[in-house]
Formats: C-alpha cells, structure tokens, sequence
C-alpha cells in the first residue's frame, strides 16, 4: 500500500518533552504519492524517524504516531475525538510533560481544526506545533484538475498497476478532504489562483474567435459545479450521475470558515516549515485561442496547462505561509512536498527548535548558518604552545545574505577565510579563523564544509 493510503503519523517525546509527529495522508496532491507498491520512497518518513532515534527518541516510548482516513473532511468529530485520547494518553505516559507536535501537509489543518473546536485540550496538553508543507490556504492548481479530469499518481507502465484516472476523478468527488483544499476564497490572495478558459465565442454573422475568460476562487468553483453538471459513469447498463457534490461543498466552506477564526492558545509556540524553490501549479488554465471550449462539459475531457507560483510542487508559498497564527519564525526550505519530510536542513532546525538530541546552539534555522562564536564561547583544549581549540561542520545548502533570490543549485562555488586577533590580559594573542568551501554537486545541491581555529599565545 503507498504512503497516501497508510495514513500513519510519527512523532516522539523524550525525558524533558514529548514530541508527536502528525502527518496527513496526501492522496489528493499530485507529486506527493506518486510511486507503486514496493518502491522505496513509499517510505518517505523513514529517515526523520531514523534521525529522530539519533536525538535518543524510541519508537513506542518517546516516538508515537496518529493514523485517520485522509479522505475525510479534516474536521470530523470522530477524527478529532480519537485525536484528543491520543493527546491524552501521550501526556498521561510522559508524567504529565507538555506534548511538541510537527505536522505535515494535511495535517497541519486537522490540528488547526482541532484547536478551534477544542482549544481547552489543546492548551492543556500541547506546547509546541511545528507545522511542514501545510496547505492552509489550499493547493489550487491540482485540486481543480483532480475535480475536473482526475489525478494519476503514477505515469508510464506503472500506470497499469494504479487505479486509472477517470476513477480517481469518481473517487475524489466524493472526497470531503478534496473540497477542503480547494482555494481558500476568503483570503487576500497577492497570486489570485484563476481557473482560465478559452471560451468560443460567435458574433451576430455567426464567426467564431476565441475569448479568455479568467474566474476567482469563488467564481471557479461554480464554473466547476457546471462543467460536472452532467457528469455521469456508466455502470451495468445504468447511468449514474456523478455532479459536484454541493452537500461537501458547503460542508467545506463551513470548514474554511472555522479555519480562519481559529485562535492558537498563548501558552502554545507555534513554528512554521514551507517548501520553496519548486515550480507549482497555482492558475489552471483550458483550452487556446486556436482551440476554444465549445461547451463547459467538455472540460473533463481537456487537457489544463497551469500556470506555476512558487512553492513546494504541490502547495503554494504563499498557501503554506499564510497560517493565521503569531509564529515563533517561519523557514522556507527548498524541498518538494515529499521530499521535504526527507531533508536535512529541516532535520537541523527541528532538532534546533526541540532543543533534541546534541543541537548546536549557535546554528541559526532562519538564514541555515551557523554563527561562528568567539574565542571564550568554544571549549578549549592545552597544548604546548597555547591553547587551542575547533570546530567542523558540514552543510548541504547554505543561503545567500545578499538579498537576491537564488536556488540551491545557482549558487557559485567559493572559497572565503575570515581571522581575526586581539591582544588578550597581560599581553596575550588571541587569534580566530574560519574557513567556508563550498563545493558544486550533482541534482542542483551545494555541499559546505565549515572550519574554525581559534588560539592563544601565552605573554
């Protein structure tokens, strides 16, 4: 079964804190459950599970994890309920320690449902949320592909061992969690996601041209409703309609509705990991000036061309960003929406912000630079001719601090040495240097290794 289906969730606590990993089953975004049974990235939590281990967490005792039907709407009661015995149960097994949640992707609404429907018990046993690759404002550009033409989770010959497009459209009509990621259409979008439609269109002499149509979020969705009007499959002889389902659809605006009043509990830290660097769909646009649509049905036989924002492949920047909350800080990361969950940046600023394991305490997750402490802060090691004393650590991305918006990949390799010295108490030389290489690698990454010396001569 691939990890869209499983919907299991880890997470751990240790002696000081309880620590649960929450992430939701992401079915609904193309690129998120996109490999077949047996393939090793159907695993993708692996690694975080294996890293958090490393900090001393252990599966079953300081690492738990919450499973639910991801195709349910993210605020249904028995969901929430099963959720607030976990909570409880976690706490009762920690000695009564305050529980630190991360999220990923879908979950990261469940949880805010949750608070809004029960802020109490969220105070009483919760005290910090770190939230990856949530969709809290929607994923617009592959939700309304999925309800117009479908989804293919897999391409090429392992398309045969899937469940085949058209019935994952089916499928997902009926899918609460699927409306609930639609475009958030009370928010103030600065990238209006659009759905675009080359329409025809005949003059009073009957020629035909071909005019854009561009609709908003609320707009968009009933263009969809008509376009599924007469949707229908073909069953045993019989014709089954299969239109919008406008009892979600109004269930899910009750839900965006709930999601934007939710209040995060003072007591609780809330902490926000998105994706950037990914092209992602955001407006959907059908047909073209040569080739209008001649009639809104024949969209779910069309073919959408999108027009991409910024993001993690599936969930826009600005979506994941927008989370409503007074966040501790907010880390865009350059990952995809699965690959993210994988990636060692956001393993550092988690071990970084759980204070878990043996974190560097000079390690900055905002800009990933570890800020290079002076002489006195580094402990010190007696040889014969002074002391000395130093550091190494290496990194797989490092950000630019000038400004300019650059992948990981665009970055130049460079060499750069920085020392520095002062006169110490009664005459003696202090000396600092730091040494930064970073070496060009293979899939648009940069490897960095980081050298400091420091020593003291003797008056």
């Amino acid at each position: 079964m691939d990890d869209g289906v499983d919907g299991e969730r880890w997470g751990a606590r240790s002696t000081k804190q309880t620590h649960m990993n929450l992430h939701a089953s992401v079915a609904v975004l193309q690129g998120c459950c996109d490999k077949i049974i047996g393939d090793d990235t159907v695993y993708y939590y692996h690694d975080m599970i294996v890293e958090m281990i490393k900090w001393g967490y252990q599966e079953g005792k300081t690492l738990f994890g919450f499973g639910y039907d991801f195709r349910q709407s993210n605020r249904l009661s028995e969901t929430l309920d099963r959720f607030s015995k976990k909570l409880e149960s976690v706490y009762t097994a920690s000695g009564g320690k305050k529980i630190n949640l991360i999220t990923h992707s879908m979950g990261g609404l469940l949880v805010k449902c949750f608070i809004s429907l029960h802020s109490d018990t969220f105070e009483k046993y919760v005290k910090s949320w770190i939230a990856i690759a949530a969709p809290f404002q929607g994923a617009p550009g592959y939700i309304t592909t999925s309800l117009l033409n479908g989804m293919s989770f897999v391409e090429g010959w392992e398309s045969r061992f899937f469940i085949s497009k058209w019935c994952m459209q089916q499928l997902l009509l009926e899918c609460p969690s699927i409306y609930e990621l639609l475009a958030n259409p009370n928010f103030q979008w600065k990238d209006i996601p659009l759905l675009q439609i080359w329409r025809e269109n005949l003059d009073n002499s009957g020629k035909k041209s071909a005019l854009l149509e561009s609709y908003e979020p609320e707009e968009a969705i009933m263009m969809i409703k008509e376009a599924l009007s007469s949707n229908e499959i073909i069953a045993d002889g019989m014709h089954i309609p299969v239109p919008l389902n406008l009892d979600i659809l109004n269930w899910a605006k009750e839900t965006y509705d709930l999601l934007c009043s939710t209040k995060l509990p003072e007591s609780v830290k809330f902490y926000n990991i998105y994706g950037i660097d990914y092209d992602t769909p955001h407006t959907v646009c059908y047909g073209s000036e040569q080739h209008p649509v001649s009639s809104l049905s024949s969209l779910l036989y069309a073919q959408g061309k999108y027009v991409y924002v910024d993001g993690d492949g599936s969930v826009p920047a600005e979506s994941a960003k927008a989370d409503g909350f007074n966040a501790v800080a907010r880390v865009g990361v350059a990952a995809d929406h699965r690959g993210i969950v994988c990636s060692r940046r956001v393993f550092r600023i988690v071990q970084h912000w759980l204070h878990a394991g043996e974190p560097d305490p000079f390690y900055d997750p905002l800009s990933d630079y570890v800020i290079l402490p002076t002489l006195y802060e580094i402990e010190k090691h007696r040889e014969k001719h002074g002391d000395v004393t130093s550091v190494a650590e290496d990194w797989e991305i490092i950000s630019p601090n000038d400004g300019k918006t650059l992948r990981p990949g665009e970055l130049p390799p460079m060499v750069s040495t920085l020392t520095t010295s002062r006169e110490g108490k009664e005459g003696a030389l202090e000396e600092a240097q730091a040494t930064v290489v970073v070496h060009p690698e293979k899939k648009g990454r940069q490897h960095v290794q980081v050298r400091a010396v420091g020593v003291s001569h003797g008056g």
